[in-house]
């Protein structure tokens, strides 16, 4: 299946054949890459409005694409003159910085990198340029890299691209087989005292016109899993890690800001005024970092470790707590 153009939407209406490209994709990831720079709310508009048909059909947003299928897609104009090929806009120069020496490991089928917090992991609603669209302006010559899983935009550590469809596909199937082990480091608000907690709670998902997650505790709600493990107080703060049974969206950044521990930083769902006085004091993200990543590789099947060291201004600010505390004890 051939592409819209190479950096423009169409401006007349498009039939395309799902090929083994597309195949098993979601309709909204398929179209986010066909219609480069069209915001995901607009995406998701004209699949409610049903513009875009599949087999002639309405679907929704999460149809898994089959192979042969027909697909229409209407004319959709960017907001933007797009980007040249290689060329890096002037915002997005200090990630390509970071960008370079974020990759932890790499080979013929996989890479992975240590997404630095503030970038998304692809674009959309309103985000000119992610992870993986960086990606292919680096590497013009590759001909598949596509996103395994994804991680939210302020959270930092390690993140999965595949290089080839069987790995990706592969990498999918042990995600929801539970052979994919993430260990994440968080810094909450509270004192926690249990050495090992099992998390077990119904979160429900709503994705907003503009494209926006949200996502509350409610019976009836997808079961989420995650074990908590005390690494250190700090007087009010509590330093954890916890190790994803589940993989739902901002799965761990809920479950503890239900649980009264949330996440410090965490602009959705914190303690607001607490991240405005954490700011003055040096924190200005969210402290959630994805440290740890086991598997064993997709197509070889050789066991692989890969780690995100801690990102430095979230280690500096742990240094500074301790020092704090210490003057308390």
């Amino acid at each position: 299946m051939s592409e819209i153009g190479k950096n423009s939407a169409p401006d007349k209406v498009s039939m395309l054949t799902v090929d083994e490209g597309g195949a098993g994709q979601r309709l909204d990831n398929f179209l986010a890459k066909q219609l480069k720079g069209v915001p995901k709310s607009h995406i998701y508009r004209i699949v409610r409005s049903g513009e875009v048909r599949v087999n002639s059909k309405r679907v929704d947003a999460a149809h898994k694409l089959q192979l042969g299928e027909m697909l229409r897609i209407p004319p959709v104009r960017t907001a933007s003159p797009a980007t040249k090929p290689g060329a890096i806009p002037e915002h997005n120069q200090f990630i390509h910085a970071q960008f370079l020496d974020a990759i932890l490991y790499e080979d013929e089928a996989m890479i992975a990198i240590n997404k630095p917090s503030g970038m998304a992991v692809h674009g959309g609603s309103g985000i000119s340029r992610g992870v993986i669209e960086q990606l292919r302006m680096e590497r013009p010559q590759a001909k598949y890299l596509e996103l395994v899983h994804r991680l939210d935009r302020e959270t930092s550590g390690v993140l999965l691209i595949g290089k080839k469809r069987s790995a990706l596909v592969k990498l999918h199937e042990m995600l929801r087989a539970n052979q994919v082990q993430k260990r994440y480091v968080m810094l909450v608000n509270g004192i926690w005292h249990n050495q090992k907690q099992r998390v077990v709670l119904p979160l429900k998902k709503v994705v907003q016109d503009n494209g926006e997650k949200r996502v509350w505790v409610e019976d009836g709600g997808q079961v989420s899993e995650s074990i908590f493990h005390l690494r250190q107080n700090f007087g009010e703060f509590t330093l954890l890690e916890a190790d994803l049974i589940t993989g739902r969206t901002h799965q761990l950044r809920v479950q503890l800001a239900h649980l009264g521990f949330p996440i410090v930083g965490d602009d959705k769902y914190g303690d607001f005024a607490l991240n405005k006085t954490l700011q003055k004091r040096g924190l200005k993200r969210m402290f959630l970092h994805s440290a740890e990543t086991t598997l064993n590789h997709p197509l070889s099947g050789e066991a692989l470790k890969l780690v995100a060291p801690l990102p430095k201004e979230l280690g500096t600010f742990l240094n500074t707590l301790q020092i704090e505390h210490a003057k308390t004890l």
